[in-house]
């Protein structure tokens, strides 16, 4: 397993870290996940990411459970505010003051720790002044709850702002959290050289674009049985915008490239996020133990210019760049 610092900071965390968004507490059976936790850390991952709107807490509950028993100094363990949690009342949302000191205590004792290592703001709140949110982190940091924090899906403008008043308060924002892809490009032009400048790394989620770059899904065909693009709880809605033939037949051309250096259709996915030097860390899921085995071996792997240019001429237009997909796939306001 190959390490990298977070940010400009001194944590070292695993590249490959391990994500249980729409699997613990919704997709699988807790014993099954219990297990994926199980092969992360045989593995060598140390690193993994959840929040408290995963499954409404239970995800939380369930890594919680997972990693009882291990030493806490030896983990890296992450968590996010900002979402609709509990009975989703008016205050049970959003990053005032309020939800984010009562949705600290609650996390911590879901994941049985007394410290999360990185606090992320899920997203960004229009209707809070950014000066008390982050003055709410930091009083979390100051009581020991928290180690550092970060963000996710902000655009740099969000994150520059977010990073002065950390800087003010004396605390320190050292990551971004953003969707990242082969076929998801949006922070390469913005937030990438931002986030360069501040000292602040990537932590991306979907690398394999919520399962499209393994391959299995062909064009022209159904999506095989019991995969996320069948998921009615939630992974359906978000794999749906990739789901098209004119992607897939793209992806399809994948598959050579992958098998000229002995690696899966997912394996060159997570390869290719990591070789870029602002991200720390690929979030990867599983539903099964064997996932995490398959996933973790494209740590470590170097792609040299010559497979980047054969990835970037076998996708070619169906790749996302725009900037302003950040703002325009965040929430203008808070859910209700």
């Amino acid at each position: 397993m190959e390490f990298r610092y977070l940010g400009n900071s001194g944590l070292k965390i695993s590249s490959i870290t391990y994500g249980n968004w729409l699997t613990h507490g919704s997709q699988v059976e807790n014993d099954v996940a219990a297990q994926c936790v199980r092969a992360a850390l045989d593995a060598g991952i140390t690193t993994f990411d959840t929040a408290d709107v995963y499954a409404n807490g239970k995800a939380e509950t369930v890594l919680g459970e997972a990693l009882k028993g291990e030493r806490r100094e030896s983990l890296e363990i992450f968590t996010k505010v900002y979402w609709p949690t509990g009975p989703a009342g008016h205050n049970d949302v959003g990053l005032s003051r309020k939800h984010i000191a009562e949705s600290i205590n609650a996390s911590l004792k879901r994941l049985q720790t007394d410290y999360v290592d990185l606090y992320q703001a899920h997203r960004f709140d229009t209707e809070t002044p950014l000066e008390e949110t982050m003055q709410a982190f930091a009083r979390v940091i100051r009581q020991g709850k928290a180690l550092y924090i970060g963000v996710s899906e902000w655009t740099a403008e969000q994150i520059r702002a977010g990073h002065a008043l950390a800087t003010e308060l004396g605390i320190q924002l050292i990551s971004s959290q953003p969707q990242y892809s082969m076929l998801w490009r949006v922070i390469e032009d913005e937030v990438v050289p931002t986030s360069r400048e501040l000292g602040v790394s990537q932590i991306v989620w979907s690398p394999i674009a919520q399962g499209v770059l393994t391959g299995k899904y062909k064009p022209g065909q159904a999506p095989p049985a019991g995969s996320r693009a069948t998921d009615e709880k939630g992974g359906a809605d978000m794999i749906k915008r990739f789901m098209n033939d004119d992607v897939l037949t793209r992806v399809q051309a994948l598959e050579p490239i992958a098998a000229e250096l002995d690696l899966t259709m997912a394996q060159l996915a997570v390869a290719w996020v990591l070789s870029n030097d602002n991200v720390a860390a690929a979030l990867v899921g599983a539903s099964r133990p064997e996932q995490v085995h398959e996933n973790v071996k494209a740590s470590g792997v170097s792609l040299d210019a010559s497979v980047l240019a054969k990835i970037d001429e076998a996708l070619g237009d169906v790749v996302v760049r725009d900037a302003g997909m950040t703002t325009r796939t965040s929430p203008q306001k808070r859910p209700a």
